[in-house]
């Protein structure tokens, strides 16, 4: 059971409706994370600049979702786990691509993403280093940082909220 109730559209207030309905019209419906961002204005409006902004890194779409769903994994969002496990799918990546990001391995960028998440951003130089030699400069680490940031923004509120899942259901 929820324990922040979302808000539908028909009862969102004038800040929240048109964003809400961008939303939809982006993704095809409303999901159930947005409507409980809604219950604070001003969280749904950071959380949507943050990552309209971010949508314009160096990364590409399957090197974002491996952030999105390492650093799920390992917050333990199962409502992240299955909304980037159909994004994901949506770009491209596997079954076991998917498998292999939560867990890091897909790529140098999913071991950053799981890295920083585990270690609350305390890397060892060689955890750097290895990310460096693998080809990833400081503007793209930074851009992980970020991803990851806003992506333990919407881990931490499902997890409180206990959102309601209304993504396919994924074995997490």
């Amino acid at each position: 059971m929820t324990r922040i109730a979302p808000i539908s559209l028909e009862h969102a207030t004038d800040a929240t409706r048109p964003l809400l309905e961008g939303v939809q019209k982006k993704i095809g419906f409303l999901p159930n994370l947005f409507k409980v961002l809604a219950r604070s204005p001003v969280a749904l409006t950071t959380y949507l600049q943050a990552s309209a902004t971010l949508a314009k890194t160096t990364l590409n779409a399957t090197e974002k979702e491996a952030v999105y769903l390492a650093t799920s994994q390992v917050n333990g969002c199962d409502y992240c786990l299955a909304a980037h496990t159909f994004f994901a799918g949506k770009v491209g990546l596997s079954a076991q691509d998917i498998l292999s990001a939560r867990h890091g391995e897909l790529n140098a960028i999913a071991a950053l993403a799981r890295q920083i998440t585990e270690s609350r951003g305390h890397l060892s130089a060689e955890q750097i280093a290895a990310a460096r030699a693998a080809g990833i400069d400081d503007g793209k680490i930074i851009e992980v940082v970020a991803l990851v940031a806003t992506q333990t923004l919407t881990n931490y509120l499902n997890n409180l909220a206990l959102t309601e899942i209304d993504f396919p259901a994924i074995d997490a």
